[in-house]
């Protein structure tokens, strides 16, 4: 049975204050059952109470094989900075400053402190290039992101799903185990 959206109405919305994320109940006109909506904080303003619902026919990019393992070790992520195609993002998540002490070859920046905001879909693409000089990633784009030591990139992955971005992987050991393997394999060459 399809039911329009304006017929929806809202009957309770408790927002997760650390995701902004709410569970909305609503009532179906004269049906007894409640369904689910996923919503953003926008959705529970008195003013606006659908804006920013996530309706189940909108398409969402399902979560691809690539994406299936969330964890991208050294030995997977060298060979991909090695040859880079526009297959796969490499995302460093930490902050200008130390991104400018080194990063991993072919990776791009977009600090964590940022990133919930650029990857959010009312967010511009023009302006997303403007910002951090590379173009928005598609939701269906497969994105590898880094940190110092894996903790911010864990966040940038848990963002960016809730953001729309399934095909998301975090390499855990991040700018401290890239530095200490690539100079393990300079003084092997040596």
């Amino acid at each position: 049975m399809s039911v329009a959206r304006s017929a929806l109405r809202p009957l309770i919305a408790r927002a997760d204050p650390r995701s902004g994320l709410a569970r909305t109940i609503v009532s179906l006109p004269r049906q007894a059952a409640a369904v689910p909506i996923v919503a953003s904080r926008a959705a529970i303003s008195p003013l606006a109470p659908t804006a920013g619902v996530r309706w189940k026919s909108e398409a969402v990019p399902k979560r691809n094989a690539w994406a299936k393992e969330p964890i991208v070790l050294y030995e997977e992520l060298k060979p991909i900075t090695q040859q880079p195609s526009d297959n796969i993002l490499l995302v460093d998540v930490r902050e200008p400053d130390e991104v400018a002490l080194g990063s991993i070859p072919s990776s791009v920046c977009l600090p964590l402190s940022q990133l919930r905001d650029a990857l959010d879909s009312n967010y511009n693409a023009g302006e997303f290039q403007k910002n951090f000089a590379f173009p928005k990633p598609l939701p269906s784009q497969n994105i590898i992101f880094f940190g110092c030591s894996g903790k911010r990139s864990a966040t940038a992955c848990e963002w960016a799903g809730e953001k729309g971005y399934p095909n998301v992987r975090n390499y855990v050991g991040s700018w401290l185990d890239w530095t200490k393997r690539e100079k393990v394999n300079e003084s092997e060459d040596d």
